[in-house]
């Protein structure tokens, strides 16, 4: 199992954390890919840590479904395929639809120029070529409007999705999904639809900014 040695390790958390917080990157990333057997002795010396964090690690990774644990002997990476994208697109774009469709009744003009800062970002992001920082920004605009609309079982479920179909675009594409002009033109006529307190077509433009791009990666797969 190869684990690499040059990573940066986050301060302040604890050994439990740092092991779930690395493990979850390498899985998400590809470095640890589908179906490779984790042994958690090598982790826990690659990680400066004892096997019991690495083993509560595993514990918290299989509720969030990446790795399978058999107890006595051994945990794996789960699978991942192609035609989960559509499992995953079509859930994440029903409860973003109903974040944005109850935020649109909330939300302020300080937000509002929040989220149109952040999509400047997005947009800058995509015409200097940089696909990790966009996609970066483009969770972040998301994750905002999920914030503002107060449910936490939206924000937890986006949350959980949000793992899976990055981890999605690096197996698949091994890179993130290039975003197009599409997209920073959908988050604008979210941000329009927030200004005029219009909720139906704030949930509209919603689903079409994750269906358009769940059509697009089927048609690259």
């Amino acid at each position: 199992m190869p684990v690499p040695k040059n990573f940066v390790s986050p301060a302040r958390m604890s050994a439990k954390e740092r092991a779930f917080s690395q493990i979850q990157r390498w899985i998400i990333d590809g470095t640890l890919q589908p179906g490779e057997k984790l042994i958690d002795a090598e982790l826990a010396e690659s990680l400066g840590v004892s096997r019991t964090p690495i083993r509560e690690a595993f514990q918290l990774l299989e509720v969030q479904g990446l790795v399978s644990t058999h107890p006595g002997k051994e945990t794996k990476v789960t699978a991942v395929e192609k035609d989960d994208i559509f499992k995953m697109y079509s859930t994440m774009a029903a409860l973003q639809a109903l974040a944005a469709e109850v935020t649109a009744n909330l939300i302020v003009s300080e937000q509002i120029e929040q989220l149109r800062a952040m999509n400047l970002e997005f947009a800058n992001a995509i015409k200097s070529g940089q696909a990790y920082k966009a996609m970066e920004a483009d969770e972040q605009f998301h994750n905002l409007i999920v914030e503002l609309s107060d449910n936490p079982y939206v924000a937890s479920f986006s949350a959980s999705l949000q793992i899976h179909i990055r981890r999605f675009k690096y197996v698949f594409l091994k890179q993130p999904l290039t975003a197009t002009q599409a997209s920073v033109e959908e988050h604008a006529s979210i941000i329009a639809a927030f200004e005029k307190k219009d909720s139906e077509r704030a949930k509209a433009t919603m689903m079409r900014n994750f269906i358009r791009p769940m059509q697009e990666l089927h048609g690259l797969l």
